[in-house]
C-alpha cells in the first residue's frame, strides 16, 4: 500500500510539474514574441517547421549563453559608457548556424570536375555542351570550387542565368552574393539581388536571409553580404523588408554600415517618410553603429521636414558630432520656411565662429526666408551678396525672387532677376512673366516689355502665354 501511495504522489508531482512547464513555456512565448516587431507577419509567412525553429532560436536567445559576434568594422569601435551598458544588457547575438553541403559523387563529381576545368580555361564552347546536365546541386559545387576567383564565379553565374536559369535557386544566389561582397563588388551584388526580389513573394525576404545566413560559414563570407542585402532593400524602397533585415541582422550579431544607414534615411526622407527616418535614427543610435555628420544631417533634415526645427537644433547641439555646412543649411532652411529669419541670422553668424563658409544653399535659404516675410528688398540684397561671394543662385531661388518682386510691385527688381535667368537659359513661369509684362505696361514701360520679349525669344526660352504679353505692344 505504501508503494501505491508513493506512486500516486509521484504522478501528482509530475502533473504539477507539467502544468508549470506548460504555463512557463506559454509565458516565455509571450515574452519572446512580445518583444519582436512584426510577429503577426512572421506567423503568417512561416510554415509550422520554420516558425518553430525561429521560436526556439528566440527562446534560446533569452538565456545568457556565450555568443559568437562577427560585427562590422564600423561597429567595433567602443560606444560611450551608457550605450555600452545598454548594449550588453539587451543584445546577445544568436550563434551562427552552419549548413553543410553533401559532397558530389559519381556522375555529379565527374560533371563538376569537367565543368570546372572548362571554366578555368575559359572554354565556353565546351561548357555550352554541358548545359543540359546543369542542376542546382552542381551549380552550387562549381561556384564553391571557383569562389576564390570572383571574376570567373560571376561569369559562370551569368552564363547559367542565360543558358539554364531554372538551375539557379536562393542558395546559388546566396553563394554568388557572398563571393562578390567579399571582393567589394556591391553594385553587381545589388543587381543580382534586385532580379530575384522585384517579383518576389511576401515570404521571400525571410527565405533569402535564411539562405544567406546558412551559407555564410560555408563561403567564409564577410558581414558586408548582409549590409548589401539591407542596402538593396533601401534602394528599392522596400522599407518594411529593410527594417526586418536590420532586426534579423542584429539577432545574429551583424550591423549595417553607417553609409547604408544613411542611404536608407535619405530614401525615407525623399519618400516623405521623415517619421520613419527618425524612428530608424533612434534605433541605430542605440546600436553599436558609429554615426557620422551625414547621419546627423539626415536627422536634422527629417526634423525640419516635420516642422520640428527647435528639435533639430537640439539634436545638433546634444549629438557630439561636429556639424558641417550641410547641417547648418538644413537648420537655416527650416527656420526660414517658418519666417524665423532672426534665428536663421544667428546661425549664419555661428558659421563664422565655426570657420564654415556659406554656400549657394545657405544664401538660397536666407532669400527664401525674406520672400516668406514678403521683404523683396532684403531678398535682393542677399541675392547681390550671393553673387559677390561667387555663389550662383539655382533655378527655384531665381523663380522665387522673380515672383516675390512681381507680387510686391517691384518690377525693376524683377527685370534684373529675369535677365539673370536669361543668362543661365532658365525659362520663367508663364504666369509670372505675363504678370511682369502687364505690370511694366501699367507703368508705361511698353518698350521694356517688347525688349524683354525679344530677349526671351532670342534665348529660345519663351514661356507659354508670353504671346499675350507681346500683344500689349501691338
Amino acid at each position: 500500500m505504501k508503494w501505491q501511495a508513493q506512486k500516486v504522489e509521484r504522478q501528482a508531482s509530475i502533473k504539477v510539474s507539467d502544468d508549470l512547464s506548460k504555463s512557463g513555456l506559454n509565458a516565455m512565448i509571450s515574452l519572446v514574441f512580445g518583444m519582436y516587431n512584426g510577429v503577426d507577419v512572421l506567423r503568417s509567412t512561416l510554415n509550422t517547421q520554420n516558425f518553430t525553429s525561429v521560436l526556439f532560436a528566440r527562446i534560446m536567445n533569452s538565456f545568457q549563453f556565450r555568443r559568437i559576434s562577427t560585427l562590422l568594422d564600423s561597429a567595433k569601435k567602443a560606444p560611450n559608457s551608457s550605450q555600452s551598458k545598454s548594449i550588453r544588457r539587451n543584445w546577445d547575438p544568436i550563434p551562427l548556424p552552419q549548413r553543410t553541403l553533401a559532397e558530389p559523387r559519381g556522375q555529379d563529381l565527374d560533371y563538376v570536375n569537367v565543368a570546372h576545368s572548362h571554366l578555368v580555361h575559359s572554354d565556353w564552347t565546351k561548357l555550352d555542351k554541358l548545359v543540359v546536365g546543369l542542376t542546382a546541386f552542381r551549380v552550387k559545387h562549381i561556384l564553391l570550387k571557383v569562389q576564390k576567383d570572383y571574376v570567373i564565379s560571376y561569369e559562370f553565374f551569368k552564363w547559367v542565368q542565360l543558358k539554364n536559369p531554372s538551375s539557379l535557386t536562393l542558395e546559388t544566389h546566396s553563394i554568388i552574393a557572398h563571393v562578390l561582397t567579399k571582393n567589394h563588388k556591391f553594385k553587381s551584388t545589388e543587381s543580382i539581388l534586385r532580379k530575384i526580389l522585384e517579383p518576389g513573394s511576401i515570404d521571400l525576404p525571410l527565405k533569402l536571409f535564411d539562405a544567406v545566413l546558412h551559407s555564410y560559414r560555408m563561403c567564409e563570407s564577410s558581414p558586408r553580404v548582409f549590409d548589401a542585402l539591407f542596402k538593396t532593400y533601401a534602394h528599392m524602397k522596400k522599407f518594411r523588408n529593410a527594417m526586418d533585415t536590420f532586426y534579423w541582422m542584429k539577432d545574429y550579431g551583424f550591423l549595417p554600415t553607417v553609409e547604408s544607414c544613411n542611404a536608407y534615411m535619405r530614401v525615407l526622407i525623399d519618400s516623405n517618410r521623415a517619421d520613419i527616418a527618425l524612428a530608424f535614427y533612434k534605433e541605430i543610435r542605440s546600436s553599436r553603429i558609429l554615426l557620422n555628420v551625414y547621419t546627423l544631417n539626415m536627422a536634422v533634415h527629417a526634423h525640419c521636414k516635420l516642422g520640428k526645427v527647435e528639435k533639430a537644433v537640439e539634436e545638433m547641439q546634444k549629438n557630439g558630432i561636429e556639424a558641417d555646412i550641410l547641417t547648418y543649411n538644413a537648420l537655416i532652411l527650416g527656420l526660414c520656411k517658418e519666417g524665423k529669419t532672426k534665428k536663421a541670422a544667428y546661425l549664419v553668424k555661428e558659421l563664422d565662429r565655426k570657420n564654415l563658409v556659406p554656400n549657394s544653399s545657405t544664401f538660397s535659404a536666407l532669400i527664401s526666408g525674406q520672400c516668406v516675410r514678403r521683404n523683396p528688398d532684403r531678398a535682393f540684397q542677399l541675392y547681390k551678396s550671393m553673387i559677390r561671394s561667387g555663389c550662383r543662385p539655382n533655378e527655384p531661388t531665381l523663380k522665387m525672387l522673380l515672383s516675390t518682386f512681381c507680387e510686391n510691385g517691384d518690377y525693376d527688381g524683377a527685370v534684373q532677376v529675369l535677365r539673370e535667368m536669361l543668362e543661365r537659359s532658365i525659362t520663367p513661369d508663364s504666369a509670372i512673366f505675363s504678370e511682369l509684362c502687364n505690370g511694366l505696361h501699367q507703368y508705361g514701360k511698353d518698350e521694356m516689355v517688347l525688349k524683354l520679349s525679344k530677349e526671351v525669344d532670342a534665348k529660345h526660352v519663351m514661356p507659354e502665354g508670353s504671346g499675350k504679353a507681346k500683344s500689349l505692344n501691338s
